[in-house]
């Protein structure tokens, strides 16, 4: 991963000079990134503080807020108006879609998808006059899973790999892997496979992906890939 940090006095020079040759035209952070020799785009209009740690061919669109001390991995898309709050880990290959906000505590594994406006929360019972810092609750999202438009997760319930989401569903429990939910509160109404297609389990509690036609088996409330 490389890092949004940049040596003091070497950043005090590249500024001085900027500011002489383009006096106001170019964003102090868009001249950051310049001289970092990144390896990843960020919209001049996104915020990244200092102490980001960012990884190679990651895109960060308009009006988006990178916050210290947050983890990026590799090939991530974070969308327009998305919050990186410090100490979130993000995995390699995340697309974050627009308007999520993902708080302190949140982790999520390769190849996770966030849909426009889901929601994390990290306060089970937050006052505006209580100082909850320091207990928040965490939320890990397991790789490959998907969670939907409108989506709420109410920290401290993990959601599994490859489970889906549906969109406006209200998360309140530990999502199992492959599970499929929807509702509010959300229910289990079935199983997909890592593509996402529905499975259907016949009597031996195998089940085929219609897309891959990788098998699945169901044991104990328990779906598992079966090896080829």
């Amino acid at each position: 991963m490389k890092t949004t940090s940049c040596p003091k006095p070497m950043l005090f020079f590249i500024l001085l000079a900027f500011r002489d040759i383009y006096p106001g035209q170019i964003p102090v952070n868009h001249l950051l990134l310049i001289f970092m020799k990144k390896k990843f785009y960020a919209h001049s209009s996104a915020i990244i503080d200092e102490g980001a740690e960012i990884g190679e061919d990651v895109k960060i669109w308009h009006f988006s807020h990178i916050m210290p001390n947050c983890r990026i991995g590799d090939k991530c898309n974070i969308g327009q108006n998305v919050v990186i709050s410090p100490g979130v880990i993000l995995g390699s290959n995340v697309k974050i879609q627009n308007n999520v906000s993902v708080y302190e505590g949140v982790i999520c594994d390769d190849d996770v998808f966030l849909g426009p406006s889901m929601v994390f929360t990290n306060v089970i019972n937050p006052r505006s006059a209580v100082n909850r810092r320091g207990q928040y609750l965490n939320t890990h999202v397991g790789k490959g899973a998907s969670i939907g438009a409108n989506a709420t997760i109410i920290c401290g319930h993990d959601i599994g790999a490859y489970a889906m989401v549906g969109a406006g569903a209200v998360v309140t429990k530990t999502i199992p892997d492959y599970a499929l939910v929807v509702g509010n509160p959300a229910k289990q109404i079935g199983w997909v496979s890592e593509y996402g297609h529905r499975l259907h389990f016949d009597v031996r509690n195998i089940a085929i992906c219609p897309e891959t036609r990788q098998q699945y088996q169901l044991e104990n409330n328990i779906v598992k890939k079966i090896s080829k």
